[in-house]
C-alpha cells in the first residue's frame, strides 16, 4: 500500500510539472511563431493531452470492443466540458473570442450532434435497433478533421497578448523541448496515477465498476484537467479553452474516425442520456457566449457546468 501511495503522489508531481512546462512552452511557440495560444492549444495541447484516449479507443477497436471506443470518448468530452471547463472557469473566468463564436463553438457543437446522429439516430425516432459509425463514416470523419485543421491555420489571427513567461524562453528549441517534457509528465505522470489508484481501490475492496467509471474514466482526462487549470491561472484563457474544444474535436474526429476505420463502431452499450449529457454540455458551452456577461465562460457558467456533471454522476452511480 505504501508503495503504491508514493507511486501515486510521483505520478500527480509529474502532471503538475507537466501542465506547467506544457502551457510555458506552448506559449512560447505562439508567441515566436505567430500563431494564437487558441489554436496551439487546439492542435499541439489538444493532440498531447487526447493521447491517452487515442491509445484506449484504438486499442479497444483492434480488439474488436467497440463499447471501449465509443465509451471512452463520449465519457471524456462530457468530462472535458463539465467538469474540466467548469473548474477552470472557477478559477479564473475564459474569455471566448468572435473566432471562437463563429466558428470554433459552433463547429463543436455540429460535431458532436453528427456523431449522436449518426450513432444514435435510429434509437430517437423509436427504432429499437442502433446505428453505428461505418468505415466511410470513418474516413468521412478524419476528411472533417484534416478539414478543420487546415481551416484554423489558414484563418488564424497570431495573438499580439504580451506573455513575459513566454519571453523567458529564448529559443524555440527550448520550447519545443519543454512541450515534449510536458506532455511525457502528463501522459507518464497519468498513467501511472491511474494504476495507483486502481490499486488502491482494489487494495481498499472497492468494486471494479465503481473503479472503471471513477479513476478510469476520469484518468484519462487528467493531461487536459492539469493543463487547463494552470493556463487558467496563468491568465491563459484562450489555451485553455482550446485544448478543450481541440481536444473533443480530436476525440470525435480524429478518435473514432481511425477507430472506425479500424472496426466498424456499434453505439449498442450507449444510453440516450449519455448522448443528451454529450450534446447538452457543447450547448452549455455555446450558450456561454451569449448569458451573464457575454463572450466569456464566467464564474456562474463554471458553477452550472459542475452541478450538471455531478448530476450526470449521481445519475451513473444510481445505475450501478
Amino acid at each position: 500500500m505504501i508503495i503504491q501511495i508514493v507511486l501515486l503522489l510521483v505520478g500527480l508531481a509529474l502532471i503538475v510539472f507537466g501542465a506547467d512546462w506544457l502551457v510555458d512552452g506552448a506559449s512560447a511557440i505562439a508567441r515566436k511563431v505567430g500563431i494564437s495560444e487558441f489554436v496551439i492549444g487546439l492542435t499541439i495541447v489538444g493532440f498531447g493531452t487526447s493521447c491517452p484516449e487515442l491509445v484506449v479507443s484504438l486499442t479497444g477497436a483492434i480488439a474488436g470492443n467497440a463499447d471501449v471506443s465509443i465509451g471512452n470518448v463520449v465519457g471524456s468530452n462530457i468530462f472535458n466540458t463539465l467538469l474540466i471547463l467548469g473548474l477552470t472557469a472557477l478559477v479564473m473566468p475564459i474569455g471566448i473570442t468572435q473566432d471562437n463564436k463563429r466558428r470554433d463553438i459552433p463547429v463543436t457543437l455540429l460535431i458532436t450532434f453528427l456523431l449522436i446522429a449518426l450513432g444514435m439516430g435510429k434509437v430517437f425516432v423509436g427504432a429499437s435497433e442502433t446505428d453505428g459509425l461505418s468505415r466511410v463514416e470513418g474516413i468521412v470523419f478524419l476528411i472533417l478533421f484534416a478539414a478543420y485543421m487546415f481551416m484554423c491555420f489558414k484563418f488564424d489571427k497570431g495573438s499580439d497578448e504580451s506573455d513575459d513567461d513566454a519571453r523567458k524562453i529564448s529559443s524555440i528549441w527550448l520550447a519545443v523541448l519543454l512541450v515534449a517534457a510536458g506532455l511525457c509528465g502528463l501522459i507518464f505522470g497519468g498513467k501511472m496515477f491511474v494504476n495507483s489508484a486502481t490499486a488502491i481501490a482494489k487494495m481498499l475492496g472497492v468494486s471494479d465498476k465503481f473503479i472503471a467509471i471513477t479513476v478510469l474514466a476520469g484518468g484519462t482526462s487528467l493531461p487536459e484537467l492539469a493543463t487547463c487549470v494552470v493556463a487558467a491561472a496563468k491568465k491563459k484563457g484562450q489555451l485553455a479553452l482550446g485544448n478543450i474544444l481541440g481536444s473533443n474535436v480530436f476525440n470525435i474526429l480524429l478518435i473514432l474516425g481511425s477507430s472506425a476505420v479500424v472496426t466498424p463502431l456499434s453505439f449498442a452499450g450507449m444510453d440516450v442520456v449519455d448522448m443528451i449529457v454529450l450534446f447538452g454540455s457543447a450547448v452549455l458551452v455555446w450558450m456561454s457566449s451569449y448569458t451573464f456577461k457575454k463572450d466569456r465562460i464566467d464564474r456562474y457558467e463554471g458553477a452550472i457546468f459542475l452541478l450538471c456533471f455531478i448530476g450526470y454522476y449521481v445519475y451513473l452511480f444510481s445505475k450501478l
